[in-house]
């Protein structure tokens, strides 16, 4: 091991050496990889800077074409170097060009060369360039190698950013990235932030690797992990935290997660195979990554990130980079910018400092996600590139309505958002004095507005908003954060918990609707799927694993004892999955009553309009049910077959149109003539334009997210709806499915003075 350390040690010594040495800028670059290539034994080296245009451009080499220096270039994703640049992440290739993102540069002439081995260049979480070495033999780098390419990388990158590099830039081409730059990204949580980068850096590098004493290292690490434990007690003790519902599990589970023991005892024979505590942590963390780098479900790859927070906070405390630290640099109108993050290192830094979180990975169901909706942060996710591009104080805004993040924005544009958020705290005001008026049309019609909830932390909104009621509870975001099987007692306790808080005001439960893109990572009977949209999912799932919709009715009854509860069945195909469904509640009802417990004082079943196939079924469907739900995301999804979560086709057809307006008024039709109530609850429901456009169809009762409930109440009460409704009849009653309905209602709305 010590032999193995040498070359790494040798080539870090002499590089400090170039450092302190008079010379220019590029003479020291072409030093630097010359000594590179000489150390490992390699016949190239290139290093690789990133520009403020997103472009890498070539800036040393020893082996490939010297007149390529300052003339190659790939844009960021582009070719292996841009792959790397854009996913901070090494690429050990033993057969480069067969690599699928592999792109050729003729003027380097590096089509002699296979294997291949390139790291990126890193500071403070950001990208400034990316580092190559290769060989003409087919051979896999080891370990030792990829990790004095990483510390060599870090030397580098403080060169870059001291501006060390600035003289080779050429006139117009900056290196310090102080252009201002516009994000597209996804809208997790619904805000507007203005305020300072602060970069969040998810790995530590560790440089000490070997050990002197085994027994001393292993004290280390159980001193950090006694740390690191009482630390997680500390934030679950939170005020802010303790009782605030689903975070709360998340933290449970990070704490089980620090105790368990697999992970611990790898820890450990890393540290006697010779390796320090933190080259143990980084060692297993790795390891556990690779293994699971092929599997795509996300909620594996969020328990992932659980794993890969501990790691890391374990680190820090290894290394005396505590929580503590945090509070003091902090500005007082942080914008978090992280690759990744955990969620138990967001509650790291102090609330009262945060205005805003971008992630360039995640989901709007990841655990850091849900955590800032708890402390109700602006979140901007899948901002690609948004680490690389940052540094840390500058200027940003995270736009969490529309979905972007402005980096170093100009005057105007901050401005123009300042204004914005002014104009949002004066509308906020007028949705608040709205919530005690009626939500009744300008001509008189009545419409239930209600709220879609599936979060302890959302029951707060359900007042706050004025909405008449809970339309869609998503019972199965409790399972989604849990890291087992919620127990009945748990499920009967939010159950309870969600009725109290509603007040009387009615709360439809949907019954858990796992599969698809909602997988649950401990249940080990879901498989991978080739269209898992179309596979073993919701309903279908529950009437074949029984046990789970015994347990959760069973908990749903007992929390509504006395009072009315209203069950909702999710993705029905076909009228005799709730006839099965109906006996199984049957039978916990009867179960219950037989020990005598408190029952509802009303039950009644209701199912998700969800599958095409329903619309033939109509009529059957409104008479064996109390009512109907119309689950606009997946029926759009099913009608048009487009794949919402792909970016080529998700935007491609538009729900306000003849076709889709159509189908909608055919089921509120059939509800009408059987006299069965029809709430439609999905994200057509939370705009205003297209809640006007369901409103003329037919719909009385919708349900959005609280946070659109002023929005679509200040729409309705200046709409005159009996208009309206003789506007679409024309409209979809026409021979002709071409109109541009939605331009129809923006111009409706304009000449009638409503508010969109």
């Amino acid at each position: 091991m010590r032999e193995t350390a040498a070359g790494p040690r040798l080539l870090l010594r002499r590089l400090r050496e170039l450092m302190a040495e008079p010379l220019e800028p590029q003479d020291r670059l072409d030093r630097i990889v010359h000594h590179i290539a000489q150390n490992m034994v390699a016949e190239v080296c290139s290093l690789y800077v990133l520009r403020a245009d997103s472009v890498l451009e070539l800036y040393a080499t020893e082996g490939l074409n010297p007149s390529s220096v300052h003339h190659a270039q790939l844009r960021l994703g582009q070719g292996l170097v841009g792959t790397i640049a854009a996913s901070a992440r090494p690429l050990n290739l033993s057969e480069a060009q067969k690599h699928p993102a592999f792109a050729y540069l003729p003027e380097t002439g590096e089509e002699i060369y296979n294997s291949f081995l390139g790291v990126p260049v890193l500071r403070a979480g950001r990208t400034l360039g990316v580092l190559v070495v290769q060989n003409r033999t087919m051979r896999q780098y080891r370990e030792d190698e990829i990790e004095a390419l990483e510390t060599t990388a870090m030397v580098i990158a403080e060169m870059i950013a001291t501006g060390d590099l600035a003289r080779l830039t050429r006139p117009g081409i900056e290196l310090d990235l102080s252009r201002p730059v516009t994000i597209s990204a996804a809208p997790f949580n619904e805000g507007i932030g203005l305020g300072h980068v602060v970069l969040h850096e998810p790995r530590i590098v560790v440089t000490n690797l070997f050990n002197e004493d085994s027994e001393e290292e292993v004290e280390r690490l159980e001193g950090a992990l006694g740390s690191l434990r009482l630390s997680l007690d500390d934030m679950l003790s939170r005020r802010d935290v303790a009782f605030e519902g689903e975070h709360r599990a998340v933290l449970e589970a990070y704490r089980m997660f620090a105790d368990d023991t697999g992970w611990v005892r790898r820890l450990h024979e890393a540290i006697r195979n010779g390796l320090t505590a933190e080259a143990a942590v980084e060692k297993v963390q790795s390891d556990m990554r690779a293994r699971m780098l092929h599997m795509t479900d996300p909620y594996l790859r969020e328990r992932m990130s659980d794993f890969d927070d501990l790691a890391n906070r374990l680190l820090r405390m290894l290394l005396g980079h505590g929580p503590e630290t945090l509070a003091a640099s902090l500005p007082r109108d942080a914008i978090i910018v992280a690759r990744s993050m955990g969620a138990a290192e967001l509650l790291d830094y102090p609330r009262e400092k945060l205005r805003g979180l971008v992630l360039e990975d995640g989901a709007i169901t990841s655990h850091v996600v849900i955590v800032a909706r708890a402390m109700g942060i602006p979140v901007a996710g899948q901002a690609k590139g948004a680490v690389s591009m940052a540094e840390n104080g500058d200027a940003a805004i995270v736009d969490g309505v529309e979905g972007a993040v402005h980096l170093r924005p100009t005057a105007d544009v901050e401005a123009a958002f300042a204004e914005k958020v002014r104009f949002r705290a004066r509308r906020q005001e007028l949705y608040r004095e709205l919530r005690k008026k009626p939500s009744v049309t300008r001509d008189g019609v009545p419409v239930e507005l209600m709220m879609n909830a599936g979060l302890a932390v959302d029951l707060p909104q359900l007042a706050e908003s004025g909405a008449a009621g809970i339309g869609l509870f998503r019972s199965e975001l409790q399972f989604m954060v849990a890291s087992t099987f919620p127990r009945a007692e748990a499920q009967e306790r939010l159950y309870r918990d969600v009725l109290d808080a509603a007040r009387g005001k009615p709360v439809t439960f949907r019954t858990i609707d796992i599969g698809g893109d909602k997988v649950l990572p401990y249940f080990k009977a879901m498989e991978n799927e080739e269209n898992p949209a179309l596979g073993w999912r919701a309903v279908r799932l529950t009437l074949d694993r029984p046990g789970l919709l015994r347990t959760q009715m069973r908990a749903l009854l007992k929390a509504a004892g006395g009072r009315e509860l209203r069950v909702m069945l999710p993705m029905v195909t076909e009228i005799a999955e709730i006839r099965q469904a109906r006996e199984i509640i049957d039978r916990e009802v009867r179960h219950l009553s037989r020990f005598a417990h408190h029952l509802p004082n009303t039950l009644k079943l209701g199912a998700m309009i969800e599958v095409p196939s329903l619309m033939w079924q109509l009529e059957e469907l409104m008479n064996t049910v109390d009512f109907v739900s119309v689950g606009s995301n997946d029926l759009f999804q099913f009608v048009t077959a487009t794949d919402r979560g792909n970016s080529r086709v998700g935007d491609r057809f538009d729900p306000i149109s003849v076709p889709f307006l159509r189908l909608l008024r055919q089921i509120t039709e059939a509800g009408r003539e059987a006299g069965t109530p029809v709430t439609l609850c999905g994200e057509l429901a939370g705009r205003p334009i297209s809640a006007m456009a369901l409103l003329g169809v037919g719909y009385r009762s919708i349900s959005m997210s609280p946070a659109a409930i002023g929005p679509v109440k200040a729409m309705l009460t200046e709409l005159p709806l009996g208009t309206l409704t003789e506007l679409m009849d024309d409209t979809l009653n026409a021979q002709t499915c071409e109109k541009d309905v939605r331009g129809m209602l923006a111009a409706f709305a304009a000449e009638n003075d409503i508010p969109l």
